[in-house]
């Protein structure tokens, strides 16, 4: 495994990560949740992802399962607040009540006394940004959160909170988790020269455009049984990507891997790790052997022939509006 700094803090993260949003608590039973886990450990990885609403908070319960007995000081382990975990008003958000239940609540799922990268999974219109940073900051000096960053946040909104933090004199955030791909890219226009500017790294999501370029899904074929495409919650983010001429250009990427022996899954998370500004590519499993084949692609680099070649291929698919950054009004 390989390792690179997170944005201008000290903290050294995995460049693969796990993340267990689709597949714990609900897509894959608790047994082989753990095993995808060990399996991650064994490849050397150390970051972990997860989110309180992930699951329903089951999620982060599972991790906690899975990660038990492991040396603590070894792990990174993130997790994100914002998103209803209730009906009430004041059970998502990010004014202080909402994240500082959030906190605990995650800390107690996890079962440890902090996380190394607590993020706000998006920007809260309602709350004034002060109230969050404040409490943010709050956190760190608590101990329950050592770094700070966010989860689909624009541009605009990432200057406004590095502005207002400096002012402040309160923590900054050190990342930022967007969905980035060969076939995502709207972070690139935008995104990444702010976070460039500002010390901030990408953690980024979806890397395998949610299994499409793993080139599994094949133009005109019935979906894979048991695919994130059949699955109730994923489905309603990679049909995005299940059109045939997306699916018939992600098949001619077979060509590029092969000769560079690598798997398509490989390629497209090595691709997204050639971007300077990402310090971890985060992949999901629904079973070990997909994890070991991920944890492969650290550490591949590829020149800029092979770069321009997939670029070449993807050209007309590629969707690089920044307007569609998830966290855009």
């Amino acid at each position: 495994m390989k390792f690179r700094q997170l944005g201008r803090s000290g903290l050294q993260i995995s460049e693969i990560a796990y993340g267990n949003w689709i597949t714990h608590g609900s897509q894959i039973d608790d047994d082989r949740a753990v095993r995808c886990v060990h399996a991650a450990l064994d490849e050397g990885i150390t970051t972990f992802d997860t989110a309180d609403v992930y699951a329903g908070t089951a999620a982060e319960s599972v991790l906690g399962k899975a990660l038990k007995g492991q040396r603590r000081e070894s792990l990174v382990l993130s997790t994100k607040v914002f998103f209803p975990l209730g009906p009430g008003p004041n059970d998502g958000g990010l004014a202080r009540k909402h994240i500082t239940e959030g906190i605990n609540g995650s800390l107690s799922r996890l079962g440890t006394d902090y996380v190394d990268l607590y993020q706000a999974h998006r920007f809260d219109h309602r709350t004034p940004l002060e109230e969050t940073l404040k409490t943010f900051d709050d956190l760190i000096r608590q101990g329950k959160v050592l770094y700070i960053g966010v989860s689909e946040w624009t541009a605009d909104q990432i200057t406004r909170a590095m502005k207002l933090a400096a002012e402040m004199g309160l923590d900054r955030f050190v990342s930022n988790q967007p969905q980035y791909s060969m076939l995502w890219r709207v972070i690139e226009e935008e995104v990444v020269p702010v976070c460039e500017r500002e010390g901030m790294s990408q953690i980024v999501w979806s890397p395998l455009a949610q299994g499409v370029l793993t080139g599994k899904y094949l133009p005109g074929q019935p979906l894979p049984a048991g695919s994130r495409a059949t699955d109730e919650v994923g489905s309603g983010w990679v049909k995005t990507f299940l059109r045939d001429d997306v699916l018939e250009r992600v098949q001619q990427l077979a060509a590029i891997a092969a000769e560079l022996g690598l798997t398509q899954a490989q390629l497209a998370l090595a691709w997204t790790l050639q971007n300077p500004n990402v310090a971890a590519a985060i992949v999901g499993a629904s079973r070990p052997e997909q994890v070991r084949d991920s944890a492969k692609a650290a550490g591949v680099r590829l020149d800029e022939d092979v770069m321009r070649r997939i670029d070449a291929v993807l050209g007309p698919v590629v969707e690089r509006d920044p307007a569609k950054v998830d966290g855009a009004e």
